[in-house]
């Protein structure tokens, strides 16, 4: 064959059907223009000025990871649309004599076509939009803003690599699908699937009971701890449950339509059932990944969103003052009023010297350990909390004790205990008992369960909840439990004393305060040593603000980024879904016309099959988020924020913007439908 015969070959058959061709190529446009655009931010000199730019790079790095990951997976999904459309002509090829080979030559040439088209494309408006992206990352992270125009080297060549091989897989994955065909099975790949699937009423019971399963863990979890292990286990039920009742319990809904005659026989709805009944099987796949993305959109803009208009409540929950000190201790003698009050003095003594007197202070002692509660008991043995499983992660708690003078003294109140009583706060956790005994140690009565308490940064850094036990006498609270010992045989108890305040004075002087206190409790100072000082953290709020910024930003960014490929993912999933389906019924919309259905009869036809069908996927996706708000609020709770009005806004807003967007597109890719099944446009002639 001549010289250049294939790529025109090729280039022929991508115009003629660029109705189909023209989506993808702008898809993976698209889908190259988001992954240098993450990368590019994963290695621009920017984040190197920026306070916690190490977070922000690993978290554009999985960014792109993501992006790159998903786009091979849905390139895949949307290139059997394709193939689908396109193997009736390659077996019209084969008929009239062309090899399987000569086939495969077209094939690459025609991904070869698209890969430079789409690579060159995206490449350019990746580079054009960087700067824009770069931008608007340093203003969501609150950083200096450049305008010096950069092009990363690094970024191209690993957006090359990434593309070209997901090209490469495309092309031989087309070619397998061509090869292992016969010249008959491809003329009739586009009424492949005509006979009615069976709805499999069994798959679609277990689909509902995964989802039921999925849920009901969901709601019911109290613990961070355990959230976190069960969420990616119930995403993976969603998951799964939306599949099996999309693809087997849709094709049972449509036959029950069909048994509903007063429903069913209506002109509307007779056409519109009896089509989607045939194709319910395939179509109730892309409807389920419709779902998913849609749920994935939502979960991500709701709790990025979240997380980055509710900064400042976490930063505050992490850092209850505006100077948040924090010295482990090396036994229990340390904790005595005459070394806590050195401790304190000289704190003092150095906030003075700075013009500043501590205001809304907080000033404690307190002895934490770690155990496995239940029914009240306490169990402290090390191989049993170091060796739990998923079944009592919910038991797993910290515990604190604090001396009752401390408590009175930083609250104001003048509570009174007897010997053997407590006080008690729950953070994060639930416990509703009357008393609480500790393994080897003692037991309390509890004589008060406190509303409200000033929570420690340490305490709200920790994902499992905390239990504070106020007690009359710190040394007597601890006997039995001070004499055991972990593996290494060092104490399982901490010994802690806290001291938090608020100046009063502008950022400037905090700072220099932060910066004199951090010298003189730092490690190796001979401060810390005479004070049996064997830790120290030394934070201010206004320091620490920067590197809650950056992280909450660039995961609110990221989020943005994502939805963005996600939402474009969709988009082509429902585009492809009624262009492909509009082929199929072309020629049964065709005889209707020819015994008397009306182009308005088959508008309506399509508008009931949009109510019926089409927003099956965002009620799913408002049911799997609406069942998925507890377990992800529990989620935010390890990022310090327990917002939930605010997140409750978040996904509301989501869920209405995507609602909305989600009912524009679905109006107009119908259109494209309505066209080629009322006989207008280019395929109806």
């Amino acid at each position: 064959m001549k010289t250049g015969f294939y790529p025109r070959l090729a280039a022929d058959g991508i115009r003629k059907n660029k109705r189909m061709y023209l989506p993808f190529i702008l898809t993976c446009t698209g889908m190259v223009m988001m992954y240098y655009i993450v990368e590019y931010l994963a290695t621009c000199d920017v984040i190197d000025h920026i306070s916690g730019g190490a977070t922000m790079r690993a978290i554009f790095e999985l960014g792109s990871w993501v992006i790159a990951i998903f786009a091979a997976i849905f390139l895949f999904y949307t290139n059997s649309f394709l193939m689908r459309r396109r193997k009736k002509e390659f077996g019209l090829y084969n008929i009239l004599g062309m090899g399987k080979r000569n086939i495969a030559g077209i094939l690459f040439w025609e991904i070869i076509i698209i890969a430079a088209i789409s690579t060159g494309g995206g490449l350019l408006a990746g580079i054009a939009f960087s700067k824009f992206a770069e931008l608007g990352m340093v203003n969501v992270m609150h950083g200096e803003v450049t305008y010096s125009l950069s092009i990363s080297v690094v970024s191209v060549l690993m957006t090359l690599i990434i593309f070209g091989i997901i090209f490469l897989l495309l092309l031989l994955n087309s070619i397998r699908q061509v090869h292992f065909s016969s010249a008959v099975s491809l003329l009739r790949s586009e009424n492949a699937g005509e006979k009615p699937p069976k709805g499999n009423l069994i798959l679609g019971i277990i689909g509902i009971l995964l989802l039921v399963e999925a849920y009901y863990l969901a709601v019911t979890i109290q613990n961070p701890v355990v959230a976190l292990v069960i969420f990616f286990l119930a995403v993976v039920m969603v998951i799964l449950g939306t599949y099996l009742v999309m693809i087997s319990g849709s094709v049972v809904f449509c036959r029950i339509l069909q048994k509903n005659k007063s429903y069913y026989y209506k002109p509307n709805h007779f056409i519109s059932i009896s089509s989607m009944a045939y194709r319910m099987k395939r179509n109730g796949a892309g409807l389920a990944s419709i779902c998913i993305l849609a749920t994935m959109v939502l979960v991500m803009l709701s709790s990025t969103a979240c997380l980055y208009f509710g900064e400042e409540s976490a930063i505050n929950l992490r850092y209850p003052r505006e100077i948040n000190l924090s010295f482990s201790v090396s036994d229990n003698s340390y904790l005595s009023d005459e070394n806590v009050n050195a401790i304190f003095s000289d704190i003092d003594e150095a906030a003075n010297s700075h013009g500043v007197n501590p205001e809304n202070i907080v000033r404690c002692r307190q002895i934490g350990t770690g155990g496995m509660l239940k029914d009240g008991y306490v169990t402290l043995d090390v191989t049993a909390v170091d060796n739990v499983n998923l079944d009592t992660y919910s038991n797993v708690y910290q515990f604190y004790f604090m001396p009752l003078s401390d408590y009175n003294a930083m609250s104001g109140k003048n509570e009174t205990l007897n010997d053997g009583e407590a006080l008690m706060y729950v953070f994060r956790g639930n416990f509703n008992g009357n008393s609480i005994s500790f393994e080897n140690g003692r037991s309390f009565e509890i004589a008060k369960t406190l509303d409200s308490f000033v929570v420690s940064g340490n305490s709200a850094m920790l994902i499992m909840p905390t239990i504070m036990l106020i007690v009359p006498d710190l040394s007597a609270a601890i006997q039995g439990i001070d004499r055991l010992a972990n593996y290494n045989g060092d104490p399982m108890l901490s010994y802690e004393i806290e001291y938090d305040f608020d100046t009063g004075k502008n950022t400037e002087i905090q700072n220099e305060l932060y910066i004199a206190i951090w010298n003189k409790f730092r490690a190796g100072n001979d401060t810390i040593a005479k004070y049996g000082i064997y830790r120290s953290s030394v934070a201010s709020r206004d320091a620490e603000r920067q590197d809650f910024y950056r992280m909450f930003g660039s995961l609110f960014y990221i989020g943005i980024i994502l939805s963005l490929v996600f939402i474009i993912a969709a988009v082509l999933i429902i585009y492809y879904k009624q262009i492909s389906e509009g082929y199929e019924d072309q020629a049964r919309f065709e005889i209707m016309q020819k015994v008397g259905m009306t182009k308005r009869d088959i508008r309506k036809t399509i508008n009931s099959q949009l109510l019926t069908v089409f927003f099956l996927p965002l009620v799913f996706a408002a049911m799997h988020i609406t069942f998925a708000f507890p377990i992800i609020q529990k989620l935010l709770l390890m990022f310090n924020l327990n917002n939930v009005p605010l997140f409750a806004a978040t996904t509301a807003i989501s869920a209405a913007v995507f609602a909305v967007f989600y009912t524009i597109v679905y109006k107009l890719t119908s259109n494209a439908y309505y066209k080629i099944v009322s006989g207008f446009g280019e395929d109806g002639k």
